[in-house]
């Protein structure tokens, strides 16, 4: 899809389905959808439309049938928009983005989880003495001991 012409096409095609799912299409199966992503073939033949449902997995399969149902009619609205002579047929996929995501956060917690064991475990403990900097030795005034030594004597 390097073709600039083909780009324009794909997101043309995603304004115009996304516009029709939110004002034109009243179906009660169809659910909270985004849709994320279209991809258009190089000669415009087939357009690929990712799409993702909030909710849970009942929701995801309502929606897809939902919009398998009102494919045509969204279908011959592109080609009312776009004006082209081949209108692409359209492809709903939902996208596995969410799925990725969520485990890509799972993967996440477990590590951080990991790390924060192993911070627990993590003794301070120094391999020499706690304070490893040398400092100036404190010399005694020596008349202080000649004092004391005289007063002896």
């Amino acid at each position: 899809m390097s073709n600039p012409r083909v780009r324009k096409i794909a997101d043309r095609i995603r304004v115009i389905v996304a516009e029709m799912l939110e004002r034109r299409i009243k179906d009660p199966r169809l659910g909270f959808v985004t849709i994320t992503d279209v991809r258009v073939t190089g000669d415009s033949q087939q357009a690929t439309i990712f799409y993702t449902v909030l909710g849970a997995d009942e929701d995801l399969a309502s929606t897809g049938a939902a919009l398998e149902s009102a494919k045509g009619v969204i279908r011959s609205e592109v080609a009312k928009q776009l004006g082209m002579r081949i209108v692409p047929t359209l492809t709903f996929i939902p996208d596995a983005l969410p799925e990725s995501t969520r485990a890509l956060d799972e993967v996440l917690a477990r590590a951080k989880a990991k790390d924060e064991e192993v911070a627990a475990l993590r003794v301070e403990t120094y391999a020499g003495e706690a304070d490893p900097y040398k400092k100036p030795r404190e010399i005694l005034d020596e008349d202080d001991d000649l004092d004391e030594d005289e007063l002896e004597d």
